[in-house]
């Protein structure tokens, strides 16, 4: 091409340009999470990470609005005949928004990092990952070298477990890179600064207001992955998170949803009527015994106060759109729910009355005072647990003649209260930590964080947990939580619900409800953002 030919080109391009409109750019903002935090990454620390690393690394897989898995950094993977060793593969062409290639070494770099730095989050890989050697690893008994995991190859992954993990594809979805060429030059601080913090993920990280955690996000140019971003830019605020600021800037065009707390969902239902979008947390709130401590080591107490709870009550009143009841270890929708399971949780004041009198305490008479201690929290918990205990408080005193006195404690303090046996009943949250039956049973499996030690129920759930046949595993879980029940190990209460307003301008997949009417938003980060337009 000559070089008229060039410029008569370029001439006509311009003119085009000119004359054809551009299309607008598209721009989501929302609110965040934490305003506190220092590294964008999620293999360094999950429980004080800043911002919204899971849309900037890929994981190996990831969950959809219904809870379906879908392949993302793996395309495919296979167990071996054992169930000891899975093998994933990655999506050829993968690469790091620098362009170096994304390999399988990077996943194998982040987990071995995370074993021998004092991860917050390795639990996860000891017991829901079951990866072998994890422990000794942890507490530097082994070296590193000896974990269960290694990379043949740049596009293959192979994990050993300890016991087969049938649900392992599940539980990688929590297992994101770490770019170590860029690791090597700046260590950890690679995740704590634009300039250093390279992408495989959808969106790469254009701005970060490191005051309150405020970050623009936009298109990651080199990303050929699953689930290419829908809009242009993302804006995320974590100063929008509580709902007495977020719905001011929601009203005020600031932001395009906001979650709401029960104050503001009449006043919503009317000025946004069909724009409020609820979910079903996969989370229980249950009440938790010492089965070795007087009064609740009487299988007869603890029947009388599962028998006296009006669940359908509590939740229509002093919890209304706040919560639903809870009939179940595991909340609906969750894989292994059972209608069979909650058919049981019933409400019975006669039948508590004679529970209790069964006990030695007829109508109360001798019953000591007990205390419930719960944490004091934010969020969906923080709004459920005061008018719950409340509840729980009057009725028992009503119905049984039981007096239950409150204590309300830190986070921490609360725990240590629990592993520690300080106390004898807890009103205790507990939401999932992977998609798997496993992941709620695992709370009483093998004294579990209750010092549940029931041989019955540890066997059936032992024998689900490493089953590769899911109709089978299902049957041993529900065999399993009968035993809960049988015993009255613990009770069931509610399962949180989050309300949120959502802007009429905003489209996709990602504000749709799902096929059980609820809508996760943000709750699914990676599936959320990258199907969302305007």
């Amino acid at each position: 091409m000559t070089f008229l030919r060039r410029l008569v080109g370029v001439a006509a391009a311009a003119t085009l340009l000119a004359t054809t409109p551009l299309a607008a750019e598209i721009t989501i903002n929302s609110a965040g999470d934490m305003t506190s935090g220092s590294y964008m990454d999620y293999m360094k620390t999950v429980y004080a990470r800043a911002g919204n690393p899971e849309i900037v690394q890929l994981p190996l897989t990831s969950f959809d609005n219904n809870f379906e898995l879908h392949p993302m950094a793996a395309e495919s993977w296979s167990q071996s005949e054992d169930g000891l060793t899975w093998t994933f593969k990655l999506q050829p062409g993968l690469t790091w928004s620098d362009g170096q290639p994304l390999k399988a070494s990077d996943y194998i770099f982040a987990l071995q990092r995370a074993a021998t730095t004092g991860y917050d989050f390795a639990w996860y890989w000891g017991y829901a990952g079951g990866i072998a050697n994890w422990d000794p690893v942890t507490k530097g008994e082994a070296d590193v070298s000896t974990l269960g995991i290694a990379a043949p190859d740049d596009l293959t992954i192979t994990v050993t477990t300890s016991a087969p993990k049938p649900y392992l594809p599940g539980v990688v979805s929590l297992w994101y890179p770490v770019p170590k060429h860029v690791w090597d030059v700046h260590g950890d601080e690679y995740a704590a600064n634009v300039e250093t913090m390279v992408s495989s993920g959808p969106f790469l990280l254009e701005t970060w207001e490191k005051s309150n955690n405020k970050m623009t996000f936009v298109k990651n140019p080199t990303y050929t992955g699953p689930w290419p971003p829908q809009a242009d830019r993302l804006v995320i605020d974590p100063s929008l998170g509580a709902p007495e600021v977020g719905l001011p800037a929601f009203m005020a065009g600031e932001s395009d949803f906001s979650y709401l707390n029960a104050g503001q969902i009449p006043f919503v239902e009317q000025r946004f009527p069909g724009q409020i979008a609820k979910n079903a947390v996969f989370a229980t709130s249950y009440l938790s015994f010492d089965l070795e401590s007087p009064p609740f080591d009487n299988i007869n107490v603890r029947k009388a106060l599962m028998y006296a709870i009006n669940r359908d009550e509590m939740t229509a009143t002093v919890l209304k759109d706040l919560a639903i009841p809870g009939k179940s270890l595991l909340p609906p929708g969750y894989p292994g729910y059972n209608e069979t399971i909650t058919s049981q949780a019933v409400y019975d004041p006669d039948k508590a009355r004679q529970f209790l009198a069964d006990a030695g305490y007829p109508n109360g008479e001798g019953f000591p005072e007990v205390e419930i201690w719960y944490r004091d929290q934010g969020g969906y918990n923080g709004a459920i647990t005061a008018p719950m205990l409340q509840y729980l408080q009057a009725q028992f005193k009503d119905q049984l003649g039981i007096t239950m006195n409150i204590k309300v404690m830190p986070t921490q303090e609360w725990m240590a209260g629990l592993m520690e046996r300080k106390n004898n009943l807890f009103l205790a949250p507990y939401e999932y930590d992977y998609l798997d039956p496993s992941n709620f049973f695992g709370i009483f499996y093998n004294g579990g964080r209750h010092h549940h030690m029931v041989k019955a129920y540890d066997d059936l759930v032992a024998q689900a947990d490493s089953n590769p046949v899911w109709e089978e595993r299902l049957k041993l879980y529900i065999a399993a939580e009968q035993v809960l029940i049988d015993n009255a190990s613990f009770v069931p209460l509610v399962h949180p619900v989050t309300n949120a307003v959502v802007s009429a301008d905003l489209k996709g997949d990602g504000t749709l409800p799902n096929k059980l009417g609820f809508t996760p938003l943000r709750q699914l980060a990676l599936y959320f953002y990258t199907h969302v337009t305007k």
